[in-house]
């Protein structure tokens, strides 16, 4: 059954975000501007590309969508960082809604509209489990008779970490929290035209069946100074560093180097 993951990266869309803006130039202005894009990237280098590089199921496919006015020095270095992942490819598009842009992707991927598959998010700032695919799909097995009946299934891992990184390495909680996009998978019936953009994350029980693990250490959701959903009053976690032992988990269990980030987020 083939996997499809969608990540926006810093993607101008009409809607979909809690930042507001004005005009859509203002919008690519605040997505765009070197610090935030800078912090993007480091992201993206030490937590959401390694776990992605050591998944134990390599069949997999990640759209990366990025703003077809993105400058080209970005989209430059987007590719060299993602050149060693056959699965990745990049989608240009103009500033579209959000839903209807991302639910064409997904289907404009999809290698049979009538045959089934398994959608997951993607964000550019997280990382998932290094068996997160593996898990997808072996989900979708045991829940076959389910799957057959509907034409949506989700299937969601809740338990975690919320992190912050730097040069400091990173200091992090384990945190229970079901439905978040990290360790979340949606199975779609073969000619549903349906994507996991078409719901909220946290929504998805209203919508479908769903099927919860709790198996420990799925996802890492970090805390920087651009989550979009955290421009808004919300829960503060307190976060300690790691230790040793805990280093070597978040290796193991995400690839996420701590020594990687520590040089990454040093450099100027």
């Amino acid at each position: 059954m083939q996997i499809i993951g969608l990540c926006r990266f810093s993607y101008p869309a009409i809607g979909g975000f809690q930042v507001g803006h004005e005009t859509i130039e203002d919008r690519m202005d605040y997505l765009w501007a070197h610090d935030r894009l800078e912090e993007r990237f480091r992201l993206l280098e030490t937590m959401a590309l390694p776990c992605l590089r050591a998944q134990t199921d390599q069949d997999f496919d990640l759209i990366m969508l990025i703003g077809d006015t993105f400058p080209k020095q970005h989209e430059d270095r987007l590719r060299d960082l993602t050149a060693d992942m056959p699965q990745v490819q990049i989608i240009k598009k103009p500033p579209l809604d959000s839903r209807p842009v991302c639910k064409d992707v997904l289907n404009a991927a999809r290698r049979d509209i009538d045959k089934p598959c398994i959608q997951f998010r993607h964000d550019d700032d997280d990382a998932c489990a290094v068996d997160f695919i593996e898990k997808l799909r072996n989900a979708a097995h045991d829940a076959r008779s389910l799957c057959r009946n509907n034409k949506t299934v989700a299937f969601d891992w809740n338990q975690g970490y919320v992190a912050e990184v730097g040069a400091h390495g990173i200091a992090a909680t384990e945190i229970y929290r079901p439905f978040y996009v990290s360790a979340l998978g949606v199975y779609i019936a073969g000619g549903v035209m349906t994507s996991i953009h078409n719901f909220m994350h946290e929504r998805i029980p209203q919508f479908m069946p769903c099927v919860t693990y709790s198996d420990k250490h799925m996802f890492v959701r970090t805390h920087n100074g651009y989550n979009d959903s955290r421009q808004k009053k919300v829960k503060d976690w307190p976060v300690e560093p790691l230790s040793p032992e805990q280093e070597r988990l978040f290796k193991s269990c995400f690839n996420v180097d701590v020594a990687q980030v520590r040089s990454v987020f040093s450099a100027p």
